[in-house]
C-alpha cells in the first residue's frame, strides 16, 4: 500500500494517509437535527484506531428550508455547536481528522411544512440569504472543533442544481454558461472563506457529471474546479451530479475516475475520488495511476468497520 499510506501535506491539507471516509447519511438524528448517542457511537466505531485519515460528516442542513430528509443532522443554529463538539472530540480522540459537510437541498428539500422552498430559479434576495446561511454554518463547524468544512454541490442538491444545465434555466447572471452557473458557488466560497479565515480548510464536493448528454460537460466541470481553486477551495471531492452517486455504467471501482483525473490535471489542490471502491488494491491503483490524490471508501466501510484497519495492515 505504497500510495494509499503516503502522507500528504501541502501546507493547507495535512493528512497521514490517502484514505477518507466520505459523507454518508445515517438518518440517526431523530430529534430536531441534534447529535445523539447513536450518532456518536456510529462515528466512534468508524474512526476507531485512527486508520482513516479524514472522516467527512454526512451532509447537514444550513437552514430548515434546506433540510433534505427526516433525521438529517442540523448545522442551522448556534444551539447545535456544543453537541457537535462531542462528535469532533470523539473522532480526534480516535486519531483521525474530521470535516463537516454543509448543504442546502434546494428543490429536493422536504415539502411538508416548508413554506419557503428554494430551487435554481430562486430570486436574488433568496440567494443572498442562502449564501449567508452557508457562511453562518461554516462558522459553527469551526466553533465545534472540526478540522475543515465541505460545501456540498453534488447529488442534485441546491448548488448542484445551479451548476447543471439540466436544472438551471436562468437567463440572468446566475445562468447561461458555466461561469454564470457557478456564480452562487463563488459567492458561497468567498463568504465561507472570509468567515473561517485563510488557514481553515474548505473542501467542495463537486457533482462532476450528470451522466446525461444534456448535462454538465467534462470541460465545464474542469473550468468550475479551476474557478473554485482560485476562489479559495483547498480540496475538490469528486462525485456525481444529477445521477447521484451511482452512474449507469457503474461496473468499475472509482465511478468518476475519468472526471477526477482530468480535474486533477487542471488544478494544484488535491482531488478526492469516491464511487464503488471496495478493495485496497483498487484504491492503491487509482492513486498510482494519477486518478486522484485521495480515495473515499464509503459503503465498504459502512458494511465493515474494520475495512480500513485491514487495508492499512496488509503485508
Amino acid at each position: 500500500m505504497k500510495y494509499l499510506l503516503k502522507p500528504f501535506n501541502n501546507g493547507k491539507i495535512n493528512l497521514k494517509n490517502r484514505l477518507i471516509l466520505p459523507p454518508m447519511a445515517t438518518a440517526k438524528s431523530y430529534i430536531n437535527g441534534r447529535i445523539n448517542q447513536d450518532i456518536l457511537d456510529y462515528y466512534d466505531e468508524k474512526s476507531k484506531g485512527g486508520y482513516i485519515s479524514l472522516i467527512i460528516i454526512e451532509h447537514s442542513y444550513i437552514s430548515e428550508d434546506g433540510k433534505a430528509s427526516k433525521n438529517q443532522i442540523s448545522i442551522a443554529e448556534d444551539s447545535v455547536i456544543d453537541d457537535l463538539k462531542k462528535l469532533s472530540d470523539i473522532i480526534h480522540k480516535n486519531g483521525s481528522k474530521t470535516v463537516m459537510q454543509i448543504n442546502h437541498a434546494g428543490s429536493r428539500a422536504l415539502k411538508e411544512g416548508n413554506n419557503n422552498l428554494r430551487g435554481p430559479s430562486t430570486d436574488k434576495d433568496d440567494i443572498k440569504e442562502i449564501v449567508n446561511n452557508f457562511r453562518k454554518a461554516a462558522i459553527r463547524v469551526k466553533q465545534a472543533g472540526f478540522d475543515g468544512v465541505e460545501i456540498h454541490s453534488a447529488h442534485n442538491y441546491l448548488l448542484n442544481q445551479f451548476l447543471s444545465p439540466i436544472t438551471n434555466k436562468r437567463n440572468d447572471e446566475y445562468g447561461g454558461n458555466i461561469q454564470g452557473r457557478i456564480k452562487i458557488h463563488l459567492k458561497v466560497i468567498k463568504a465561507v472563506r472570509e468567515a473561517v479565515g485563510e488557514e481553515f480548510p474548505v473542501l467542495l464536493r463537486l457533482g462532476a457529471t450528470d451522466d446525461n448528454d444534456e448535462g454538465l460537460t467534462l470541460e465545464d466541470a474542469v473550468e468550475a474546479a479551476i474557478s473554485f481553486e482560485k476562489a479559495g477551495v483547498n480540496m475538490i471531492d469528486i462525485s456525481g451530479g444529477m445521477c447521484g452517486y451511482l452512474p449507469h455504467n457503474s461496473n468499475e471501482q472509482g465511478y468518476f475516475s475519468k472526471q477526477s483525473e482530468e480535474i486533477k490535471k487542471a488544478v494544484k489542490i488535491p482531488v478526492m475520488l469516491t464511487g464503488g471502491i471496495t478493495t485496497p488494491d483498487s484504491a492503491e491503483r487509482l492513486i498510482a495511476y494519477g486518478k486522484a490524490d485521495f480515495i473515499g471508501v464509503g459503503r465498504a466501510i459502512l458494511k465493515d468497520s474494520l475495512w480500513a484497519k485491514s487495508a492499512i495492515e496488509l503485508p
